[in-house]
């Protein structure tokens, strides 16, 4: 009878909740409950650190090279049009990048940014091909709590925001990711394609300083939200959550750049000197 009345009060204030959600994404992939991306999110976690690891135990590594320069350069193209889609729908087309609402209407622009931030949503579940790449060629060492706690955690909240607040300015930290995938992917498939590139590569040693950037830009763009009078956000939760994501992957990439570039003897020899960018691909 207790449990009886415990799950009916859970629907009861699911029912009330889900009221308060963007009516728009409703019916779009994904976007009916978060259960499906919960126990897809929750298969990609488990065969990464459990399944996966222990089918390849006795077998050989994949050769994916082929696989992953196709499976980057697609991520920098696709990064370069979210961007671009962005910037029309919003950020350089209406955004002061202060106290930016969420459009809710039914307006081109409205819709265009609410389709983007689905667009971006979907993109987080395809870039978990990552870590599985790691684990298909038996880099097991770069399957690290940082890497899989990135790739976990993105797209989980990410449907709360584009089920809930597609728009405004709780959408800066995607456009900065998008930009800042520009150059990451850009950089593992010149890798992927082997020596005769790594002419190009001479700004590896950037990588994790152009992602503290990042997480310094987001943290700095969200704390705005203390100083703003009457900013009339309609889900405040949600700026207090990318601040507090940008505030502990910018500890977890400052605790990473400290140990990989000050004690790289600490790191496993592949993870030293940041070399982990480069190993990805040898």
């Amino acid at each position: 009878m207790a449990f009886n009345t415990l799950t009916s009060r859970a629907v009861l204030l699911y029912d009330e909740w889900v009221k308060e959600a963007d009516p728009r994404t409703e019916n779009w992939l994904l976007m009916a409950s978060p259960f499906p991306q919960t126990f897809i999110i929750a298969a990609y976690i488990y065969f990464v650190t459990s399944l996966g690891p222990r089918l390849m135990e006795n077998c050989k590594p994949f050769d994916l090279k082929r696989p992953m320069i196709i499976y980057n350069f697609s991520i920098v193209a696709f990064s370069l049009y979210l961007i671009y889609e962005f910037l029309m729908s919003g950020w350089a087309n209406g955004y002061t990048y202060g106290c930016d609402l969420v459009d809710y209407s039914s307006s081109p622009q409205a819709l265009r940014m609410a389709w983007t931030c689905w667009l971006y949503y979907f993109s987080k579940f395809i870039e978990m091909l990552d870590t599985i790449f790691f684990v298909l060629r038996k880099k097991n060492s770069q399957v690290t709590f940082l890497h899989v706690f990135h790739h976990s955690i993105m797209p989980f909240t990410w449907w709360f925001g584009v089920r809930f607040a597609p728009g405004g300015l709780g959408t800066f930290h995607a456009l900065l990711n998008c930009v800042v995938h520009v150059i990451m992917y850009t950089y593992y498939a010149l890798s992927a394609l082997g020596p005769a590139y790594q002419k190009y590569l001479w700004w590896k040693k950037y990588m994790t300083t152009i992602q503290l950037i990042q997480f310094v830009l987001v943290t700095t763009h969200i704390g705005q939200l203390f100083f703003m009078k009457d900013c009339s956000y309609q889900f405040p939760v949600f700026l207090y959550v990318i601040g507090s994501y940008g505030l502990i992957f910018l500890v977890l990439f400052l605790n990473f750049y400290y140990h990989a570039y000050t004690k790289g003897k600490r790191l496993p020899k592949d993870l030293q000197n940041g070399n982990y960018l480069l190993k990805k691909y040898e």
